[in-house]
C-alpha cells in the first residue's frame, strides 16, 4: 500500500485550513491553478499508461480540487481517522483525476503516479481501498458508491459523529435504479450530513445522456426524493465552494454540477469520443499548451 508524502501533507493541511477559512471569491484563483496543474499531471498520466478516461476526469477536476483543497476534512498523515470526513467517487472510471488530486495533497508521492495502470501497481484503473490511501471504497460498477455513501452517513448519524459524507456520481450513471433506492433512503432518514455531487456533463460513453436515457428534469427528480437540490456551474469554483459549504437544513444536498467532458482542451471538450481515449504525442502538446495559457 502506498504511504504519505509527509512533506507534502504537511504543506496541504495548512493551505487547506487557509482555504477553508476564507472567502469563496479569494480561494478561488489558488483553486483554479490547482486545477491546471492537476489536468497536466493527469494529462501526463493518461499518455504514460495509454489508459484511462481523460475526458470524465477532466470535467470532474475542478469538483474534486474544490472538495479536497477547501471542504473535506481529512488528513493525509492520519487518512483512517476516525471523524473525517467521507469522500466516495462513485464514478470510479475516472480514478486518474482522483489519483492526481490525491497526489497533490501528499495523500501519495506524485512520482507514484508513472505506474498508474502498469501490472501490480497500487493505482489500478478504478480505485482500491486496500492499496491507496484517501480512498474510502473500491469504485467502477456504476451505481455503487452511493449506496455506500448512503451507509457511511446513516453510520456517521447513528454513532452521533460530525462526520460529514461527500459523494461524486455521474450522470449517465444515475439510470442505475439503485442510485435511486439510494436517494429514496437518504432522505428517509434525515441525513442532512450526505451531500451528492452531480458532474452533468451530459455525456456518457458512446451518446450523449438524453439520448441514450432521458434524466431531465433532473433537478425535479431530486427534489421528488426529498433532496435539497443546489445547480452550479462546475468549472467555477467559487460557485462550488458557496454550494458545498452553505448552511443546511434536514434533508441531504444534491449538487448538480454543469460541467464540460475534456474541461481545458480545445479538441476533447464535449466530444464523446473522449470518454476513452489516449492523446498522441501531438495532442499532448497541443493540450500541454492550452492548459498552461
Amino acid at each position: 500500500m502506498l504511504t504519505a508524502d509527509l512533506d507534502r501533507a504537511e504543506e496541504y493541511v495548512a493551505e487547506r485550513e487557509r482555504l477553508r477559512q476564507g472567502v469563496a471569491t479569494d480561494a478561488a484563483p489558488t483553486l483554479r491553478a490547482l486545477s491546471a496543474s492537476i489536468r497536466l499531471a493527469d494529462l501526463e498520466m493518461v499518455y504514460r499508461a495509454k489508459l484511462g478516461h481523460i475526458g470524465g476526469d477532466f470535467s470532474v477536476v475542478d469538483i474534486l480540487v474544490t472538495l479536497y483543497w477547501a471542504v473535506l476534512s481529512v488528513d493525509p498523515r492520519h487518512p483512517d481517522a476516525p471523524h473525517r470526513d467521507r469522500f466516495i467517487l462513485s464514478k470510479g472510471h475516472c480514478a486518474g483525476a482522483l489519483y492526481t488530486t490525491l497526489a497533490s495533497c501528499g495523500f501519495f508521492p506524485a512520482s507514484a503516479l508513472d505506474s498508474f495502470a502498469q501490472p501490480l501497481s497500487p493505482l489500478n484503473g478504478h480505485p482500491n481501498r486496500v492499496k491507496v490511501p484517501g480512498v474510502e471504497t473500491n469504485t467502477g460498477p456504476l451505481g455503487h458508491g452511493f449506496p455506500v455513501a448512503v451507509g457511511c452517513a446513516l453510520a456517521a448519524k447513528l454513532q452521533g459523529s460530525s462526520s460529514r459524507t461527500f459523494v461524486v456520481l455521474g450522470d449517465g450513471e444515475l439510470q442505475e435504479g439503485s442510485n435511486w433506492e439510494a436517494a429514496m433512503t437518504a432522505s428517509h432518514y434525515g441525513l442532512s450530513s450526505l451531500t451528492a455531487v452531480v458532474d452533468r456533463n451530459g455525456l456518457q460513453q458512446g451518446a450523449t445522456t438524453e439520448d441514450t436515457k432521458q434524466l431531465e428534469p433532473l433537478a425535479d427528480k431530486w427534489v421528488s426524493f426529498g433532496w435539497e437540490v443546489r445547480e452550479v456551474d462546475g468549472h467555477d469554483h467559487a460557485a462550488l465552494l458557496d454550494a458545498l459549504r452553505s448552511d443546511r437544513g434536514d434533508r441531504p444536498v444534491c449538487v448538480i454540477a454543469r460541467t464540460t467532458k475534456g474541461k481545458g482542451v480545445s479538441f476533447m471538450e464535449d466530444r464523446v469520443e473522449w470518454h476513452h481515449k489516449v492523446p498522441s504525442q501531438e495532442q499532448v502538446e497541443t493540450a500541454r499548451e492550452e492548459l498552461t495559457r
